[in-house]
């Protein structure tokens, strides 16, 4: 008998999606929803229908959840200026039913009214209070005019994919344009505000939630107006700004193909043919098989037990006690014993492999300078993996631009070693605070120096745009992450800079006091494009062609002899002709005044590089560092946040300044050492330092945005 109870239940049972399915179809969701928040474009799949015939009334209703209780129905009728307002307010649970029958003579009165709320709240008050107000022998549901509400909600989930994180009301239309007078009443704060009025009895409290709700309604009609818009060419003023950022899912697939879509006017065709793809053999047909098919991928038994149980130990290592404190030479206490497994990786000429050592040593406590010491230096701060290991994945990750789903696949595929991403970004994050000392160095050569090149660009930071800044010269390379664009930090950081800072024309830059030098190669772009948009302006061909014979001779200067002062100072007097003829130049036209206008306004910053050695009349340095940040984000594609993009920029800084200095960064982050130039001198000599850590509490001497990279 058991068994047949058991045997019923599981035939009855209802069928579920396969968990590879589901799993297949969260992930398409995800993709999608990160591509719209990434583009900042409306994704639409398929063809959605969403059709309103007759009066569209918007429904938003308050409520007390804990006393079961509706004192607020609010209804906007019609669409834009022509809309009307009705919000249904009630004193007490007593005048529940009163504002009930006030909200059903309102539907009477409009014709063909189609009730349109958003989320299944309103769904849920509609038939609570029709049940409870009805009477028995009173007309039937179907009769009413609440019948068939569109739940906007449902029509947006799985086919419309706005660039927001959520798919709430809130999110949506504030997305769209639209914006709350309060915002501050959501969820629990309307239900105090509403507890604080029945209190109190004042009016303000009661307008502020009479308006709240009745923006709520707006805000339904902005959202309801833009999904009709984007199937129609009739839309409202604010589908039109998002019609130009929606982009159908179906026009990204490949149209070359090889596999084509098949359509067929019989749908026995089309179910037969979604039938045949093998995820579908292999995801229902074997499902029903009593005897599945072996698989003929042999796990190895680290696989099937786990790391740290399984994996063969190399090597047991005892360390040595300690009779004195090495940072004060001062009376130690030992601790008890500990005992830890290294996971690190041995590198040799022309090989690597997984190297796995027990540690087993004491903890000691200075008595002082109250320091705790005694961990070996082969372990990398706060894990259990060694130096080479780290370096590995930092290496792979910032200077190849890997992802670090891709590392973990590597790990476990070649090392058997099963890391988890957070873990691998926690190392990161440990690589940031170890590094600090070699970053806050790298920013005060860069002061210091005599040449600075600065530019800047753009990175999403959750759906938020914020700015990574890059500083170099000719061998430093620092990345610097802002929320801003303002550069407020600029003149603080610079202000003790002596030397020429090259960059392009943004304003912000003009505020540093020092020599500077704009970017020639950005000055003839804009020339060119002003040219070719004005063909038949002669004036401005003029100018244009004077300063394109001006400057073709000094580039072919700086081809042959460098950029040297002694050569490139015969060219001095051919800018004063220039400028002399420009000066007597009396311009009618727009575009022509202009372009004097702008080479008057940077007289003294177009040719500084005439009276200096060194210094480069493009900002190329600047933006070909810039371009190894874009590297790095194109492979996060959106992902960043504060914590993860500043953790980026200090390692970047690092490898781009090894890289500008002719030195191996997978070298330096092996080594162990902080003091990027001290390796440097010890690599020329062929002499390696023993490694060294940041002292704490480091104070630094650079003025960095608020936050800082760290």
């Amino acid at each position: 008998g058991i068994f047949t109870i058991t045997q019923l239940s599981y035939t009855f049972r209802p069928r579920r999606r396969p968990k590879k399915l589901r799993d297949k179809r969260e992930k398409y969701h995800h993709s999608l929803k990160a591509l719209a928040i990434r583009e900042q474009k409306i994704h639409i799949v398929g063809t959605p229908e969403l059709k309103i015939e007759g009066t569209p009334v918007y429904l938003d209703v308050e409520g007390l959840p804990d006393r079961d209780f509706y004192y607020l129905i609010g209804l906007r009728i019609g669409n834009g200026d022509s809309a009307v307002q009705h919000s249904l307010w009630a004193d007490t649970v007593e005048d529940e039913g009163k504002i009930w029958r006030e909200f059903l003579a309102i539907l009477e009165t409009v014709d063909k009214p189609v009730l349109i709320h958003y989320g299944s709240y309103e769904t849920t008050v509609l038939e609570h209070l029709r049940k409870r107000y009805t009477a028995p022998n009173a007309e039937t549901p179907e009769k009413l005019p609440i019948q068939s509400p569109v739940n906007i909600l449902l029509v947006l989930f799985g086919q419309f994919y706005f660039p927001t994180y959520s798919h709430s009301l809130k999110e949506v239309a504030a997305g769209l344009g639209f914006t709350w007078s309060d915002t501050s009443l959501v969820g629990p704060n309307s239900v105090a505000r509403r507890s604080a009025w029945e209190r109190s009895r004042a009016t303000a409290a009661k307008k502020s939630l009479l308006e709240y709700n009745a923006q709520d309604c707006q805000a339904l009609e902005i959202v309801t107006q833009a999904l009709l818009g984007l199937r129609s060419t009739d839309a409202c003023k604010t589908t039109e700004r998002t019609l130009a950022t929606a982009v159908y899912v179906e026009s990204l697939k490949d149209p070359d193909r090889k596999i084509k879509q098949f359509k067929s006017p019989f749908e026995e065709f089309e179910w037969i043919n979604r039938a045949a793809w093998w995820d579908y053999q292999r995801d229902r047909v074997y499902l029903h098989l009593k005897k599945k098919p072996k698989s003929n991928v042999h796990h190895s038994r680290s696989e099937r037990v786990g790391m740290r149980n399984s994996l063969h130990v190399n090597k047991v290592i005892v360390c040595p006690d300690r009779v004195s404190c090495p940072f004060c030479g001062g009376i130690c206490k030992q601790g008890g014993p500990c005992n830890r497994i290294l996971y690190n990786l041995l590198f040799g000429s022309y090989s690597v492999k997984r190297w796995i050592a027990k540690y087993h040593f004491h903890y000691y406590r200075c008595f002082s300078c109250q320091r705790r010491f005694g961990e070996p230096q082969e372990f990398w701060p706060q894990s259990h993996f060694g130096r080479n290991f780290v370096a590995y994945v930092l290496y792979q990750t910032i200077d190849l631009c890997i992802p670090f789903v891709t590392i973990n696949k590597m790990l476990k595929r070649f090392f058997k070693l099963d890391v988890p991403v957070v873990t691998l970004t926690s190392l990161k994050a440990t690589a940031n605070r170890y590094y600090k000392l070699t970053y806050q160095s790298i920013l005060q050569h860069l002061v210091s120096g005599t040449l600075l090149h600065i530019d800047e660009t753009q990175v999403s930071i959750q759906g938020k745009t914020g700015y990574v800044w890059v500083f170099t010269n000719l061998r430093d390379v620092a990345y610097i992450y802002a929320e801003s664009r303002e550069g407020a930090f600029l003149q603080e950081m610079l202000k003790d800079f002596k030397g020429v800072l090259v960059s392009d024309f943004y304003g912000v830059y003009d505020s540093v006091n020092c020599e500077q030098q704009k970017c020639l190669v950005h000055l003839m772009r804009d020339l060119n494009d002003e040219v070719l948009g004005h063909p038949y302006d002669e004036e401005l061909k003029v100018i244009v062609r004077d300063f394109a014979s001006l400057l073709k001779p000094i580039v072919q200067t700086i081809d042959h002899r460098g950029l040297k002062q002694r050569f490139l100072g015969k060219h001095r007097a051919e800018v004063n002709r220039f400028y002399h003829k420009l000066d007597k130049l009396n311009c009618r036209s727009l575009q022509a005044a202009k372009c004097k206008q702008r080479f008057e306004k940077n007289r003294n910053k177009l040719f500084t590089f005439l009276y200096h050695d060194g210094v480069p009349w493009n900002n190329n340095n600047a933006e070909h560092a810039i371009r190894a940040f874009a590297k790095l984000r194109d492979v996060v594609r959106g992902c960043f946040t504060e914590m993860t993009v500043r953790d980026s920029l200090v390692l970047l800084s690092i490898g781009q300044t090894c890289k500008y200095r002719n030195m191996d960064f997978f070298e330096f982050l092996r080594s162990g050492e902080t003091d990027l130039y001290a390796f440097a001198q010890s690599r020329c000599s062929r002499k390696r330092r023993s490694p060294t850590h940041p002292p704490p509490n480091l104070s630094p001497d650079v003025i960095l945005p608020s936050g800082g990279p760290f």
